[in-house]
């Protein structure tokens, strides 16, 4: 049966059509989410999974978006098409939902371009574009040469004057009209696209060796004479085979390439070439299939040097690009003014920016390599610093309602807790207190480690809110979490901070729409003091009479654009913006440079380590017994799966199946409940319910339970299918335990054998230090699953996140100058201040 989008799929499907759908909007830039489609697809895969669709469309949309990034925007829009097609087969109402996708706009407007006749259209080896089409015999190779353009090119004009950026590449020398059309299909019209058109990858043919000294399987350049070479048909005559030996006084080598008789036309015996490639060998005799070559007197770009591979689309070969890029790059690099003024240089001990442009794409060594691309990325890195700082400096000159509170409203508050704050907290909280009575928005990060206290922290600034009759919103990324929040603070705010439990609501996209009016209605009059919600306080009805403060949590997992719409509810409303995952200081202070940074690094102390183990599959049936026997003290544990269901495309268990296995032969004398993803809110409600009530031993989830899940009386988690979780989600899992007095354990198996070496659970056994967790998590999987959107304002495409030793002197230099020239109006900062606001150009003019 066709699933429909009135059903529980519908988030799944939807959240994907809306992300394709602004794919397409921005021209297919691979910016609709941070990371990429790519990163998206880490996370869509379980939940697309867990909320039932068959495996085979998440398959096919994973398979389809897989080199998405090395794809050019008109080859974007045919995968994206692709997909449409498939999601419009199998949910025909989104036709009506996303008007001007695939089969109406899309395939009128978006269509692939037709190769020009000056593009070769030979299939390189080894090309990187499988849509390349093949030379027929005795075709003739454009590649060999310069673009016809740029062979008959006028002389450059005012050959010292500076280049500008903007200039369109149809105004370069050497590159026409139908060149420039060519490039476009890569996104290139402006010499700053080309420039940072950056390769993806180099190939190191600057070994330069005699043929008696070759070795199997080595990368070589090699300068010889043709001795012979001859072509002959292949496969039943559809492939025309190259076949030539090369000789240089040591020895000779067999050499071949398939469908380029051309090649056979240009090279004849007695010719000297120079080869790239790999060593290669066929019964027994060393071999090059399909190697880069060049005549000798030739200048070199495609052999006997480090060579740049780039992203390519179909219609342009490698070495047209490279000829291309070559070209402009030489003649043009070094005339781009440099933004960094010479003593930041010299002090950061970079080069100068025309020396690594030219560095960047045509690298004389690996170290000039490395200092180019370090140059590139602290541009990126210093351009990201300014502009957090700046808009911090312009938060501060922002008029908010000072939020002030007299000396006995804390202790009022601090004695109605059921609990003793720790030094952290308390030392947190003087900080919100004070912010909160600045004439200027707060604008804090709260950072703390899963069950480090960060609630409580922002109860006393909804409380302080509320002692002013200010309204308070409190965003959260699911709907547990938000009723987590809801109960918690209900329970809490009468008694601490006065706020009567009938002036708290909770507003989410699954509320009645009858009860999503009256709430609407009460904010706009003011009788709620505090709603707590999802995305559903970010619709257009939803209005507030006077928002003093707004509280994202989880923050990493909103967007640019959902932080700025819930602070657009209110003129100038203090922010607090909080995260459970940890994030090296360097990189926070980078990343949230506008705001200001808290830690909590103090555990209530109640909070008793959490022991960990990971344990192999065949151990199964002790973990099960491990469980029994705190269930036989009364505890309560969860156990948690990767999938809702079995599927036969994916080997993992899924709860549903094993629920009643457990139900059945495992726990039969335990009442065991089951959480997912597609169960409808009320019952997730009432499984939750019980659960905290005692009337449920053990739960039986998916991911659903990563955040917002409070039970002290449980004291055991188990995670199925363990490596097939990130280090940050796993230790958001660890974190449902360990919330009482009791001692709490964490047992983690993975899928097979090999996975229980897999370094993420190892690291996740040795240390519940959830800084320790977040490098390596940074390491291994990047940034993106860490800040989710948060760059969707600009595009680094030099830096990587990961690099802290270059962030922290980019921050430092950023530092630095901001506190000389904050408004970068020195004559010496005039090019850095524009190139500061080229590179936010693209921003919202909101990055927290």
């Amino acid at each position: 049966m066709r699933a429909s989008l009135d059903n529980l799929v519908n988030p799944t499907i939807d959240k994907l059509s809306k992300v394709l759908q602004l794919e397409a909007a921005r021209g297919y830039d691979n910016r609709a989410v941070f990371g990429g489609l790519e990163r998206l697809m880490e996370s869509w895969e379980p939940e697309a999974l867990e909320s039932g669709l068959p495996a085979e469309l998440p398959e096919l949309v994973i398979s389809r978006l897989k080199d998405y990034p090395q794809l050019t925007p008109a080859s974007r829009a045919e995968v994206l098409k692709g997909i449409w097609k498939r999601l419009f087969q199998q949910y025909p109402e989104l036709r009506d939902r996303f008007p001007g996708t695939a089969g109406t706009a899309a395939e009128t407007e978006i269509k692939p371009q037709p190769v020009e006749a000056e593009q070769p259209a030979e299939l390189e080896s080894g090309s990187e574009d499988p849509g390349l089409a093949e030379l027929e015999n005795g075709a003739e190779d454009p590649a060999l040469a310069e673009p016809a353009e740029l062979e008959a090119s006028a002389e450059d004009p005012a050959l010292s004057e500076p280049a500008s950026l903007d200039t369109p590449l149809t105004s370069v020398a050497g590159i026409g009209p139908k060149s420039g059309k060519t490039l476009q299909k890569l996104g290139l019209e402006t010499l700053e696209d080309l420039f940072w058109h950056l390769p993806r990858r180099y190939d190191d043919y600057s070994q330069m060796k005699t043929i008696n000294r070759l070795w199997f399987g080595e990368e070589v350049t090699i300068i010889g004479t043709v001795e012979q070479i001859s072509v002959r048909t292949v496969r039943g005559g559809k492939l025309k085979l190259v076949e030539a030996r090369i000789g240089d006084g040591t020895g000779s080598i067999g050499v071949t390439w398939f469908n380029q008789a051309w090649i056979a036309n240009r090279l004849g015996p007695g010719e000297v070439v120079v080869l790239s490639g790999r060593v290669e060998q066929y019964l027994g005799k060393l071999t090059m299939n399909g190697p880069e070559w060049e005549p000798l007197e030739a200048e070199q770009v495609h052999t006997n040097r480090i060579v740049p591979v780039y992203p390519l689309t179909a219609g342009i070969t490698a070495k047209w690009l490279r000829r291309v890029i070559n070209s402009v790059v030489t003649r043009l690099a070094s005339r781009v003014p440099d933004p960094i003024p010479a003593p930041m240089l010299g002090e950061a001990n970079l080069p100068p920016l025309g020396t690594a442009l030219r560095q960047v794409h045509f690298p004389d060594s690996w170290e000039q390599l490395k200092r180019a691309q370090q140059r590139l990325a602290f541009d990126e890195l210093l351009y990201l610093q300014l502009g957090v700082l700046r808009q911090k400096q312009g938060w501060a000159k922002l008029a908010a309602e000072p939020l002030e509170v007299g000396s006995e409203w804390l202790p009022r508050f601090l004695s109605n807790l059921p609990f003793q704050l720790t030094a952290a907290q308390a030392e947190a909280l003087r900080q919100v207190i004070h912010d909160l009575a600045q004439p200027h928005p707060m604008n804090r990060l709260l950072q703390g480690d899963v069950g480090s206290g960060k609630t409580v922290i922002a109860a006393a600034a909804i409380g302080i809110a509320g002692f002013h009759a200010a309204q308070s919103a409190l965003m959260t990324p699911t709907s547990i979490l938000a009723e987590q929040h809801y109960a918690t603070l209900r329970e809490l705010l009468p008694a601490a901070a006065g706020i009567p439990a009938d002036r708290i609501r909770l507003l989410l996209g699954s509320t009645p729409e009858s009860d999503k009016a009256r709430i609407r209605h009460e904010l706009e009059s003011g009788e709620v003091l505090l709603v707590i919600g999802t995305h559903a306080l970010l619709e257009d009805p939803v209005s507030f009479s006077n928002l003093g403060l707004a509280v994202i949590d989880e923050q990493h997992r909103f967007g640019v654009t959902q932080r700025a719409a819930l602070r657009s509810k209110g003129a100038a409303p203090h922010l607090m913006v909080m995260t459970a995952t940890p994030i090296p200081r360097s990189l926070a202070l980078t990343l949230y440079g506008d705001l200001d940074l808290t830690l909590i690094d103090e555990f209530p102390p109640n909070r008793l380590p959490i022991e960990t183990r990971v344990l192999r599959p065949i151990e199964r049936a002790r973990a099960h017994s491990f469980i029994r026997g705190q269930l036989e003290l009364g505890r309560q544990a969860y156990i948690i799966y990767p999938l809702v269901e079995g599927s036969e495309h994916v080997q993992a268990k899924a709860a549903v199946d094993e629920h009643q296995k457990l139900q059945e032969s495992v726990f039969p004398e335990y009442r065991l409940g089951l959480l997912h993803g597609r169960l409808p809110p009320e019952e997730k409600e009432q499984v939750m319910e019980a659960f905290r009530a005692g009337e449920l031993a053990a739960l039986v989830s998916t991911s659903v339970i990563e955040v917002g899940i409070d039970v002290p009386n449980a004291s055991t988690i188990l995670i199925e299918g363990a490596n097939r979780f990130g280090l940050a989600q796993l230790h958001q899992f660890r974190g449902r335990v360990g919330r009482g007095p009791h001692p709490s354990y964490c047992l983690l198996i993975p899928q097979t054998e090999s996975e229980t070496e897999n370094a993420r659970l190892q690291a996740l056994e040795q240390t519940g230090d959830g800084f320790k967790l977040a490098e390596l998590d940074l390491e291994q999987r990047g940034a993106g699953d860490l800040f989710g959107t948060r760059q969707s304002g600009f595009e680094l495409r030099a830096a990587r996140l990961t690099d802290i030793r270059l962030i922290e002197k980019a921050r430092n230099h950023a530092a630095s100058l901001f506190e000389r020239d904050p408004q970068l109006e020195s004559p010496e900062h005039q090019a850095l201040a524009l190139a500061v606001d080229r590179f936010w150009s693209n921003g919202k003019g909101e990055i927290s």
